[in-house]
């Protein structure tokens, strides 16, 4: 069955719609230079109110491995997403990791056999100017061949237009989505579209996966 990760939550309202409407996995940026990016404090007071069986799971950027670790200790989150350049030799960690690849080509995915310890890889769309959220996707036939290196989670471009597509082509681990599910303000969920991406991300997975 797909797993539906909804990232850059910074507020109960949308964390709790993300839920209701059924999903498995919620993301909190800990990157300043996001438009979604969420301070520790109030990451804490959000997971403290989830119920159970949700994941929490906390991105980061290139962060110090001190501070990461005090901030994941610190918010409660499950599950440490890197996504900046972090090279293999520091992937370990007590909690469970996701290593985020940003994909422009098909030789972009080549350095995922070199990490041993993760639990899964999240492609994004590369962008010079931003990491992650681009609203972009890329050319999913690098993440059917990306498969053959563990878990994928596919992000980049994802909306409610576009999920059973990429679903039926890629029949990924999850998908991730941001800005996707956003209204006209960056970093607030649009509920109609979080309703509808959930829906129909699920119902693809019923018809497309064996």
């Amino acid at each position: 069955m797909l797993r539906v990760k909804i990232c850059g939550i910074n507020n109960l309202n949308d964390a709790f719609a993300a839920i209701n409407y059924g999903a498995d996995a919620l993301g909190f940026v800990f990157y300043p230079e996001s438009p979604r990016a969420i301070i520790p404090d109030e990451a804490k007071k959000i997971i403290s109110s989830l119920p159970p069986f949700i994941t929490t799971i906390g991105v980061f950027v290139d962060k110090s491995k001190k501070e990461l670790e005090k901030i994941a200790s610190y918010s409660g989150i499950d599950v440490i997403q890197l996504h900046g350049s972090e090279p293999p030799e520091f992937c370990d960690f007590s909690k469970k990791v996701i290593k985020a690849i940003r994909v422009k080509e098909l030789s972009d995915i080549e350095p995922l056999n070199r990490y041993k310890n993760i639990s899964a890889f999240l492609l994004d769309t590369y962008s010079q100017n931003v990491i992650g959220g681009t609203g972009h996707i890329f050319n999913w036939e690098i993440a059917v061949e990306a498969k053959r290196f563990g878990r994928i989670i596919l992000a980049g471009g994802l909306n409610p237009e576009n999920i059973e597509e990429a679903v039926k082509f890629v029949q990924p681990y999850a998908v991730d989505v941001a800005s996707g599910v956003e209204g006209t303000k960056k970093g607030i969920k649009d509920h109609k579209k979080l309703k509808l991406f959930i829906e129909r991300a699920k119902n693809a997975s019923l018809k497309y996966y064996s």
